[in-house]
């Protein structure tokens, strides 16, 4: 068997062909009966590859006319901000969609230097415009053209409605029914002009501008400058990469844009976990040359294509695992550092490390525990009642120092920038501040895997209850709790979790391929977290009659 090649620089063999990709956007026609080119929307968006008929123009002529009507009909007749990432289908789908929106009559902002802009300057605009509204007319909301991190050949859809986050499942159920009612109808309805008379209509707004200028309003960019922290960003080829510089330069910062490339092959990456071009800014494998580089900086990060999630480096710890840094925010920020916040209560996801938990209870604030997908945190961020919300993939953000909303979605530059302030204020990077919390709590063993489930498993497991499972005891220990639904909300999660003293399972269906997840971590040490893996596996394949 060949060496594994993740963490090594892409190689050409590696490379999407971007001209056949977006020749493949244009000419290839979905068909509309195939469940694996009918538009879906996952917990960010419709995600798929024009490569296999998932992602093409007639997905977005019909997505972007469904959510006309769907606005229409919520009565939101304000302007709506679109954006899009780096990736080679984002600007071809973007194009499209100003056509069906000039097409409807609906006030366009697009970005005035007819950039790329990521997803949290698209939450702050429609914040700003709605000045914390969410009824009444001249609501503002808007479409982010991104897959995140996924690998060159995806292209990805997101729509934000003017609470600013991530769309629910109520309004994208609706949104993907009359998309592919579109698309059955053969494009039947949907409404679309020439684009340069669409581009022409567009209005023009500074996303970058009016994000940057309010940074020191949610982040002390002053303690970062006074301490003279050194900051390496790198922006993964992404959203981000004209922000960062412009980061640096209004607010004085000490800080180098690490990689300032952008090209929608992303020949510049090393190789994930599996040997794909990912920009998981998460994953050891695909930042192996920002840790490369970690002694160079107080504070590396790292944030993917559409700058939404956060990588910390730092020169003690190298690349910090995501659950870690969560932990670490939250006890800086309820901590003392954001003494106008008047809330207590922290968001987190119930598949995040339970080290969050006793942080929480350590600092007497209380735990909000969410079902995973950052939507849930919306309500709480936008009316003050959440201060931080964050997932165990990298996702956060927070309130602004008089305790209002900053973005109803994940902020990866304000997270990377927490860093460089925690850095600051304390004179400790946050790997060591993490280091204390182990200390003190115990280091807790956290891994994802996933086991196969056919189509019907994934549906049986997403409907369980937990008088589905029959054990009592899990590697040991007595089950404490067996949830379907998540403690925060009462939200069903989609699948189940399994508590014990020291440890815990969960395990969800993939929305995209034929297994189910299994989330697991344990305060006793990798032995036992792998003990917990095994017996998880046995326990939901025994409730799925497997």
């Amino acid at each position: 068997m060949a060496p594994s090649r993740a963490g090594q620089p892409a190689q050409p063999s590696d490379l999407v062909d971007v001209a056949h990709l977006v020749t493949a956007y244009y000419a290839d026609v979905p068909d509309p009966d195939n469940l694996d080119q009918q538009v879906v929307f996952g917990t960010s968006g419709h995600r798929g590859s024009s490569l296999n008929s998932a992602f093409n123009e007639a997905h977005i002529l019909a997505t972007t006319q469904a959510i006309v009507d769907y606005r229409r009909d919520q009565g939101y007749d304000g302007p709506l901000f679109i954006g899009r990432d780096t990736h080679g289908l984002s600007e071809p789908a973007w194009v499209t969609a100003l056509e069906v929106l000039a097409a409807n009559d609906v006030t366009v902002l697009v970005d005035s230097k007819d950039s790329v802009t990521p997803t949290p300057a698209v939450s702050h605009a429609i914040l700003r415009a709605n000045g914390g509204r969410t009824t009444g007319s001249g609501l503002a909301d808007g479409i982010v053209v991104t897959p995140s991190h996924n690998p060159p050949s995806d292209g990805g859809f997101k729509y934000n409605p003017p609470h600013g986050g991530p769309a629910d499942s109520d309004a994208t159920k609706v949104i993907a029914a009359a998309a592919n009612a579109y698309l059955k109808a053969e494009l039947d309805g949907v409404r679309r002009v020439p684009f340069a008379k669409a581009r022409a209509a567009a209005s023009a707004y500074d996303f970058l501008g009016t994000y940057v200028d309010d940074l020191p309003n949610v982040v002390d960019l002053k303690a970062i400058k006074d301490a003279g922290v050194r900051i390496g960003a790198d922006p993964l080829g992404g959203a981000s990469v004209y922000y960062w510089g412009e980061i640096g330069e209004r607010h004085g910062l000490e800080l180098t844009v690490v990689n300032p490339l952008v090209d929608p092959t992303w020949r510049f990456m090393t190789l994930d976990w599996d040997e794909k071009i990912r920009m998981d800014c998460s994953s050891p494998s695909a930042m192996a040359s920002l840790i490369a580089q970690k002694d160079k900086y107080d504070i590396a990060t790292g944030n993917d294509a559409d700058s939404d999630r956060h990588g910390i480096v730092t020169p003690d710890a190298g690349l910090m695992n995501p659950n870690h840094y969560l932990a670490v925010a939250i006890q800086y920020l309820y901590g003392g550092a954001r003494p106008k916040w008047s809330s207590d209560r922290v968001g987190k996801t119930l598949v995040s490390s339970s080290m969050i938990d006793r942080v929480v209870e350590s600092i007497g604030a209380t735990l909000w525990e969410v079902p995973v997908g950052f939507k849930w945190f919306v309500p709480g961020l936008l009316d003050g009642s959440v201060g931080f919300g964050g997932e165990e993939s990298a996702g956060a953000s927070f309130l602004r120092f008089d305790g209002t909303a900053w973005t109803t979605d994940k902020d990866g530059l304000l997270l990377a920038l927490l860093a460089s302030e925690i850095q600051a204020t304390t004179g400790k990077s946050p790997s060591m501040h993490y280091a204390d919390l182990s200390e003190k709590f115990g280091a807790p063993a956290y891994a994802r895997v996933d086991a196969p489930a056919n189509r019907e498993q994934k549906a049986k497991l997403g409907a369980l209850s937990g008088s589905d499972v029959s054990a009592d005891s899990l590697a040991g220990e007595p089950i404490t709790a067996k949830l379907t639904e998540a403690p925060g909300n009462d939200a069903a999660i989609g699948g189940l979790k399994v508590t014990t003293r020291s440890a815990w399972f969960a395990a969800r269906p993939s929305g995209t391929e034929d297994v189910y997840k299994i989330y697991a971590e344990s305060f006793k040490g990798a032995d036992h977290l792998k003990q917990v893996q095994d017996e998880a596996r046995e326990i939901v394949g025994a409730a799925l009659g497997a």
